[in-house]
């Protein structure tokens, strides 16, 4: 005879239970657990569907600006912000780029390191310790990409230096771009704006 499936339930570790062995507050805390996520799942697909009409509505009315001005349509959006008329409320839309480095940053990092030698040698190691730290992974072991790509900001006249550069620029390589959609809100023309949260545990 085959059991009953509601007789029993599934534990941590993949074991069946009986349900008549499951003690009650087990069973009251699982019930919960459910239907919580049954809500949660629910509330998920709500703001999927929002981003994506948001997402729509915003090209929509883009498209409409090009077509007025005879500018061409379609292609990647920058960043922006959209305000009431009143500019008590605004929405943004945001860009962010997921860059990570190819196998020119090692180079890069040699050539680095052959200069800090030469400018340092006999002289101030501050400077090596400011410059390398830029090549340090953190605590979640990975390379800090605004450390490495700032050093491509100092102005420094030397033919090393300057491919060290080169080099990291090459090294950069833009995986994946992916938009934000903010929404911000002020009760007065003089207040500031304050972000309406969509994250929960901000709400």
């Amino acid at each position: 005879m085959t059991p009953n499936p509601d007789d029993y339930m599934t534990d941590s570790a993949g074991r069946l239970v009986p349900r008549a062995n499951v003690k009650p507050e087990d069973l009251l805390q699982d019930e919960l657990v459910r239907r919580l996520f049954e809500r949660a799942r629910a509330l998920r697909e709500t703001m999927r569907q929002f981003r994506e009409d948001a997402d729509s509505d915003i090209r929509c009315f883009l498209d409409l600006l090009a077509e007025q001005y005879g500018a061409r349509k379609g292609g990647a959006k920058g960043n922006l912000t959209l305000s009431t008329y009143d500019g008590r409320e605004r929405v943004t839309i945001a860009i962010s780029d997921s860059i990570t480095f190819g196998p020119e940053l090692q180079i890069a990092k040699e050539l680095v390191d052959s200069c800090l030698t030469r400018w340092t040698e006999g002289g101030n190691a501050n400077i090596r310790a400011i410059v390398t730290d830029a090549f340090d992974v953190g605590k979640e072991g990975k390379l800090n990409v605004s450390k490495i790509l700032g050093l491509r900001r100092l102005s420094i006249e030397d033919d090393e230096w300057q491919r060290a550069m080169q080099a990291i620029t090459d090294a950069v390589k833009v995986n994946a771009s992916r938009a934000y959609i903010r929404f911000h809100e002020r009760v007065t023309a003089n207040s500031e704006y304050t972000q309406v949260p969509l994250d929960i545990a901000k709400a």
